[in-house]
């Protein structure tokens, strides 16, 4: 399906200047794209959009957590940011909430409530947390939010079981009578095999750190299961809560998947050149262990001298140092990484905003998908 919806983003200032010609786009569809959370008339901003989403879904998402035994009570909250680590309650809390905002603006194109599709918003959220936490675990990152991780709190047996017990959550949620009859197994069905996808994702990913070689198609592979898949599950959730045809929750699945691509590729590029004190993690902290990300995986694959470089540098046994990681990222960029990262990334994008169904209103899909490729953490 075609649409005349804007295409084209603002770039990131962590990604470099290319000429783009519009992106072979229409002239008028390049003349209507808009900065990062900025609404249309009459429409909601990305900000309000994702607090309305956090808003809606945090109180099924504490009363879910209450149900877990002590310490996993307070390993939860700790982890959402609703308390310390003493359990002492503190202001705000952590992640943005897209996943759930999508899902409820999914609902609303469709023409249903926001609170048709809240336990649903919820479930996928409880389902990204699992992922985040094991991912801290496997990776061995010492941050999340500028505070250490569950596992450097709790060790890394306990936060295993946190992980758990949030999959296990969003289950519960979304099968405990919050999805609107008769999808409501369809909904469970759906989650449950992008669970599995997901954890064939994360398998990939892993496997990337000590495999000899790495394409880009394997890249893309790989992202598809461990990021781009969830997001489609939150739109045809969306979709599926709003009683919608098969279609359409096969547009909006095909929707989320491209925008999840899209959100992964931003993501690497942000792992690399993201500011430390917007991101709350170690600068670099990617290139220092070596990981197989995008822009990583274009530059190694590049034929070009720094590409070269760059793999001797990762086949050095060696861990690399602070400044060896800025001069990773050099070549990175020297080898068309950056720029092939930035290209994906809107092209991903493009593909994801052409699969909205014309007839039905998307604005609030338009301004979330517009935030996911400018955000900077």
């Amino acid at each position: 399906m075609r649409s005349s919806k804007p295409t084209t983003y603002q770039r990131p200032q962590y990604l470099p200047a290319v000429e783009r010609k519009d992106c072979g786009l229409p002239r008028d569809a390049a003349r209507r794209s808009r900065p990062a959370g900025e609404a249309s008339p009459g429409s909601r901003s990305a900000a309000a959009l994702l607090a309305d989403a956090r808003t809606a879904i945090t109180p099924v998402l504490r009363a879910a957590v209450a149900t877990l035994g002590h310490p996993l009570d307070r390993m939860a909250g700790y982890h959402f940011g609703w308390c310390d680590t003493e359990g002492n309650l503190r202001a705000g809390a952590h992640g943005k909430g897209l996943r759930p905002a999508l899902t409820l603006a999914a609902a609303a194109a469709c023409g249903a409530p926001p609170a048709d599709a809240v336990h649903a918003g919820a479930a996928v959220e409880l389902l990204h947390n699992f992922t985040l936490v094991h991912d801290d675990v496997m990776d061995a990152d010492p941050l999340r939010h500028g505070r250490p991780t569950v596992w450097r709190v709790w060790g890394v047996t306990n936060a295993t079981l946190l992980g758990d017990a949030l999959q296990a959550l969003a289950f519960a949620v979304l099968s405990d009578g919050g999805v609107p009859e008769p999808v409501g197994a369809a909904a469970v069905i759906r989650l449950a095999r992008t669970t599995a996808t997901l954890c064939h994702g994360q398998y990939q990913d892993c496997d990337f750190e000590t495999r000899p070689a790495v394409s880009v198609e394997d890249y893309l592979a790989m992202a598809a299961g461990k990021t781009a898949v969830l997001l489609g599950c939150s739109c045809a959730l969306g979709a599926l809560c709003a009683g919608a045809d098969s279609r359409t929750v096969a547009a909006f699945n095909t929707f989320g998947r491209n925008l999840g691509l899209a959100f992964q590729l931003v993501d690497d590029a942000i792992g690399i050149w993201g500011d430390p004190t917007v991101t709350g993690k170690p600068g670099l902290s990617d290139l220092r262990a070596k990981k197989r990300s995008f822009p990583v995986v274009c530059a190694l694959t590049s034929g070009t001298p720094a590409g070269s470089e760059l793999a001797r540098r990762y086949r050095d046994p060696r861990p690399l140092s602070q400044a060896d990681a800025e001069y990773a990222a050099e070549l990175v960029a020297a080898a068309g990484g950056r720029e092939q990262t930035q290209q994906r990334a809107d092209r991903a994008l493009r593909a994801a905003l052409d699969s909205l169904p014309d007839e039905l209103g998307c604005e609030d899909l338009l301004t979330l998908a517009h935030v996911v490729v400018q955000r900077n953490r």
